[in-house]
């Protein structure tokens, strides 16, 4: 029995981005919801994230809170990654907001010392989970895609 069966994100650039190749490195499922058209801020045409995460599904707005709304929903948990404490994500801070609203367990770390934070909350948490992983994007944060593929590549070792 697997700790985590999916992997759920949006795809945007940074910490999104982050989940999705951890998923694909350590086989775990990847779902999700991103904006319509596969909106990202670096891909703004369709099919526009789709193009190389094809598991994600389009909302039917482009507007990139219905997207966060819904991965937290259709998740058990969500874990937030926030490199250097970035206060000024909007998204990320509704995804925080959304978690409380909707009662779901919520983890926000924001450095590579939260490693062993995070184990130990997974650790007691379900089996097959299906976790939500959001951040920043990348100019909200310009290493958030590499301090969260740090953070996770030691996570998933560590829980496989």
């Amino acid at each position: 029995m697997n700790k985590i069966a999916f992997i759920r994100t949006g795809g945007q650039t940074g910490v999104d981005r982050a989940a999705l190749d951890i998923a694909k490195k350590y086989n775990i499922a990847i779902v999700g919801w991103c904006p319509k058209d596969g909106w990202a801020e670096d891909m703004q045409k369709a099919p526009g994230i789709r193009k190389f995460y094809p598991e994600l599904k389009e909302t039917p707005s482009k507007d990139v809170a219905q997207r966060t709304r819904w991965n937290v929903r259709d998740s058990h948990v969500t874990l937030i990654i926030e490199p250097n404490q970035t206060k000024f994500s909007g998204g990320t801070n509704l995804t925080e907001q959304i978690a409380k609203e909707y009662e779901r367990p919520c983890l926000k770390v924001y450095s590579k010392d939260d490693e062993a934070k995070i184990i130990d909350w997974l650790n007691n948490l379900g089996s097959e989970l299906t976790l939500n992983i959001g951040g920043p994007r990348e100019s909200e944060c310009p290493d958030a895609y590499i301090i969260a593929t740090e953070i996770l590549e030691k996570v998933f070792q560590a829980i496989k």
